[in-house]
């Protein structure tokens, strides 16, 4: 991730930031995430940008504002360049970097998922790419006994071993166990944290990890920000929106922050499937979880068990009395996994060889995951061929597509998955 900050990054911090020096206090009244909303759908509506606001002829611009909030406001908050610098060397010399919803480099499952509830800045220190992996969010109390602390570190591992990144809070607890188990195991691990992002990156336990590419470390908020509650709340629709599907492996009854953000999915946000420990003594939490449409954990045992959990798409469906009633898809057991081998790939000695009428470079490529694609015969998700293959999922998708449309695959639904239409094999579903 660079360290330097495009014009539209600048003016989004100037605006929303509270530019805390130290342990100071915020420097002025900077704009909430809803004031900020409404301005940057008024910018779009003027074909404007945030970066316009520090342009020369900005005046008109800031004045057209006054219909949303005091442009004298606007006016104090662009002022405070110097602060900006200031903190700009400060978050430097820690190896923090920002992105705003305007940078390309903004974590594309936020932007998509969250659209303009996604928060305008992101702080953070690690390896960024790791935030567009998908993967298991990890989610529980503070105050658990060391029983659940060894269960979710081996939940961590065992993530690790399936290749996939745990999400969390960092938050003491279930949080930690569960990035620290993925940690120990190699894994990868993103934490969505609420607070003192500052503090974290420079501990002295987190800085190799982040330096190696295992860790990444962000947060909403100000990198000096102490633990306020409201954030703690705020920040579970990230660690959720990052992730494939949730695990909660313990929650109060209605209360805390545990409980309201697996609501807050269940009941609005509906962005993964969510699931609930189903083993031991699962607690008062858990159980009204569960009757909200939470899928309880299938307790995977094996890394192709644990990708098959993640990708079960999960839709709440409804009662005869309108309550959400959970469902879910057993499939079969999964076989080998399929790889492109890169020496497979034709090479561009090949391809130049090639007369003019045969296949480009693209048509070569296609030809090859054609050819592993028709030999699925273990229904896949998008997300999986994609992993496999080692493509986004937005390629992987197109590929997907135009072979079913050419009868190579079969398309299933209730999960969607894909398999090759030659296939015999017959399908069990099995559902609560």
């Amino acid at each position: 991730m660079s360290m330097s900050l495009s014009p539209n990054t600048q003016a989004i911090l100037l605006l929303t930031a509270p530019l805390i020096a130290g342990r100071g206090e915020p420097s002025s009244d900077s704009l909430t995430q809803g004031e900020y909303k409404r301005l940057a759908r008024f910018l779009r509506d003027e074909q404007r940008q945030p970066a316009d606001l520090l342009a020369p002829d900005a005046r008109e611009l800031v004045g057209k504002c006054q219909q949303l909030m005091d442009s004298d406001r606007l006016k104090r908050l662009l002022a405070r360049g110097f602060l900006l610098s200031q903190a700009i060397e400060r978050w430097q010399t820690r190896a923090i970097w920002v992105v705003s919803r305007a940078d390309a480099e903004y974590p594309r499952r936020l932007k998509t998922r969250l659209k303009d509830d996604a928060p305008p800045i992101l702080y953070g220190c690690g390896e960024a790419t790791i935030l567009d992996t998908g993967g298991l969010a990890v989610i529980g109390s503070r105050h658990v006994d060391d029983a659940l602390v060894g269960y979710t570190e081996g939940i961590g591992r065992l993530t690790a071993k399936a290749r996939r990144t745990v999400v969390s809070g960092g938050a003491r607890g279930i949080d930690q166990a569960a990035m620290r188990g993925a940690l120990e195991a190699g894994g990868k691990v993103a934490g969505v944290l609420a607070d003192s992002l500052e503090r974290a990156a420079l501990n002295r336990e987190h800085r190799n990890l982040l330096m190696g590419g295992q860790l990444v470390l962000i947060s909403p908020y100000d990198p000096s920000a102490g633990f306020n509650v409201g954030h703690a709340m705020q920040r579970n629709k990230l660690i959720y929106a990052l992730a494939d599907a949730a695990l909660v492996v313990s929650s109060d009854y209605e209360k805390g922050g545990t409980w309201a953000g697996a609501v807050e999915q269940l009941e609005k946000l509906r962005l993964v499937p969510v699931y609930v420990r189903s083993n031991g003594e699962t607690g008062k939490g858990l159980e009204a979880l569960r009757r909200k449409g939470a899928l309880p954990w299938p307790n995977p045992e094996t890394p192709e068990a644990l990708a098959e959990a993640l990708a079960v798409e999960a839709r709440p469906k409804k009662d005869a009395f309108g309550q959400n009633e959970p469902s879910f898809s057993v499939r079969e057991e999964p076989k080998q996994a399929y790889q492109i081998p890169l020496g497979s790939l034709p090479s561009d000695d090949s391809l130049a060889s090639q007369s003019s009428e045969s296949l480009t470079p693209a048509d070569a490529l296609f030809a090859k995951v054609r050819e592993l694609l028709e030999k699925m015969t273990t229904p896949k998700t998008e997300a999986e061929v994609a992993t496999d293959l080692q493509v986004s999922k937005g390629q992987a998708k197109k590929w997907l597509q135009r072979l079913v449309d050419e009868g190579v695959l079969e398309k299933l639904s209730r999960p969607v998955r894909y398999r090759s239409a030659s296939s015999q094999a017959p399908l069990f579903d099995r559902r609560d």
